[in-house]
């Protein structure tokens, strides 16, 4: 199959000239660039810094007079000149460089019309832009990597960026649900799920450079080899339902004799997900966590909000 053909769009107002090289050498996995543009107001000092960037990279500046002050003039320019490339059909797929939600719309029309898009910017870059690519790169974690000999510590949460916590369940989720019952999933089909639910999921975020040892990471995971290929499955450590309930029933006393409020029913279930990754309700005939929750002796479940929602636990007093 023919690599797709990619249109690198630069927003030059909203991404430093010290990404290029990051840029264009990630865009380089997926295929070939047919078009590479930049957008900006060359006439001001601000963007003095991509000029010799330019020349080096065979990148074509696209003039845009800021008319008014305060305002991104590249939108106008970048979106008009995406949707011509679109309807020319001579790429299969667009890169959105910029850290400015604006472009959000124009992600989700691109994807509409069947390209892939990926996205790429800042961690500053808001949710709705990231999450309407088919995959995101945050710039400063392309060029660490970049520059990093060895693998590194993984970084600070960033407020944008999916938190581990949140993969680590997802993982346990899409490896119960699409997983052979022996070998698991393959961690390929894994990562394709993961993009699918979180397009800025990339293990350079965590600190990491390949997938497989980012899995190792976990002891709930495990990871075998079948015909070469790899596969992860949720490591079996004979996790009986007594431990699981014994734990729980300790959790929430520590938690009403310390926190002296509710605990609410998916705060209970993230602390047992973090204890036992492997753990998962169907195990034990169950189909749903509140109904686990509900049989173990000296436990209750209450309901409370609008319409019942919102689930707490406590202990029978």
């Amino acid at each position: 199959m023919d690599e797709k053909r990619f249109a690198v769009l630069i927003d030059a107002e909203n991404v430093s000239n010290i990404y290029i090289k990051y840029i264009l050498d990630e865009i380089s996995n997926y295929g070939s660039v047919t078009y590479k543009r930049i957008y900006g107001d060359w006439t001001t000092n601000a963007a003095a810094g991509w000029k010799t960037q330019l020349l080096e990279n065979s990148i074509t500046p696209v003039q845009q007079y800021s008319y008014t002050y305060g305002k991104n003039a590249t939108d106008s320019a970048m979106i008009i000149d995406a949707m011509d490339i679109l309807y020319s059909g001579n790429v299969e797929g667009f890169c959105l460089v910029s850290s400015d939600s604006d472009f959000t719309k124009l992600a989700t029309r691109l994807r509409e019309s069947g390209m892939m898009v990926i996205g790429m910017g800042e961690k500053k870059t808001p949710k709705p832009f990231s999450v309407a690519c088919n995959v995101f790169k945050y710039l400063e974690v392309l060029m660490a990597d970049a520059e990093a000999a060895e693998e590194k510590t993984p970084p600070a949460s960033e407020e944008n960026m999916t938190d581990i916590d949140t993969i680590l369940r997802a993982m346990v989720n899409i490896i119960s649900e699409n997983g052979d019952e022996e070998k698991g999933i393959s961690i390929s089909e894994l990562g394709n799920h993961l993009l699918k639910r979180y397009p800025d999921f990339d293990v350079r975020n965590y600190g990491y450079t390949k997938l497989s040892k980012f899995l190792s990471a976990f002891d709930g995971l495990s990871l075998t080899r079948h015909n070469n290929v790899l596969f992860v499955s949720l490591r079996q450590n004979h996790l009986d339902a007594d431990t699981v309930r014994a734990s729980i029933v300790s959790y929430v006393r520590d938690w009403e004799k310390y926190k002296k409020g509710k605990l609410n029913l998916g705060q209970l279930n993230q602390w047992l997900m973090e204890q036992f990754p492997q753990f998962n309700v169907k195990n034990y005939g169950y189909t749903t966590f509140v109904k686990f929750v509900s049989d173990i002796h000296g436990l209750t479940v209450k309901s409370s909000g609008k319409n019942g929602r919102i689930k707490h636990v406590q202990l029978i007093q």
